[in-house]
């Protein structure tokens, strides 16, 4: 495993807009493809012309892990969905794709050790939302991408 930094930031509420879609752990690639592809024709602009551009996931069942599914960004249409990510503090994680394009495996990565090891020696608990944050930084010679996470302080007992 990558030597991962969490940073937590205060973040101001942001509006994005775009699709949803119920996805399940072993669905999600495809989900995620075919999303991006729906909206790249409803805002006629090619894929990866489109930054900032978030992935988003909420509401996961650790049962049958299945989620709501975002892909969107800042281009507001009448065909797209808008949805609003709240204010508050959030865990942020920079990855690098492995080899240079192996983003799935860097993402993934990054969200295990959040949820698994970060969380467990830290005074946060996970609030069930988080996205991938694309911007021009996921483009170019060292490509990253920001994986962001909802948090707030454990309540004392």
């Amino acid at each position: 495993m990558a030597n991962l930094e969490v940073r937590i930031e205060s973040l101001e509420k942001r509006t994005v807009y775009g699709l949803w879609k119920k996805s399940n752990d072993r669905t999600i690639r495809k989900d995620i493809a075919s999303l991006s592809r729906m909206y790249h024709e409803i805002i006629a602009v090619p894929k990866g012309r489109v930054l900032p551009y978030f992935v988003l996931s909420q509401n996961y069942n650790v049962e049958n892990r299945d989620f709501e599914l975002f892909v969107g960004g800042n281009i507001a249409n009448d065909n797209l969905e808008c949805y609003t990510i709240s204010s508050g503090n959030y865990a942020i994680i920079t990855v690098r794709p492995k080899m240079g394009f192996l983003w799935g495996l860097s993402i993934g990565e990054a969200k295990r050790y959040f949820y698994t090891k970060w969380l467990l020696g830290n005074p946060y608990e996970a609030l069930n939302m988080e996205y991938e944050f694309h911007t021009e930084k996921a483009i170019g010679k060292s490509p990253s991408v920001d994986i962001v996470f909802a948090i707030r302080m454990k309540a004392l007992l």
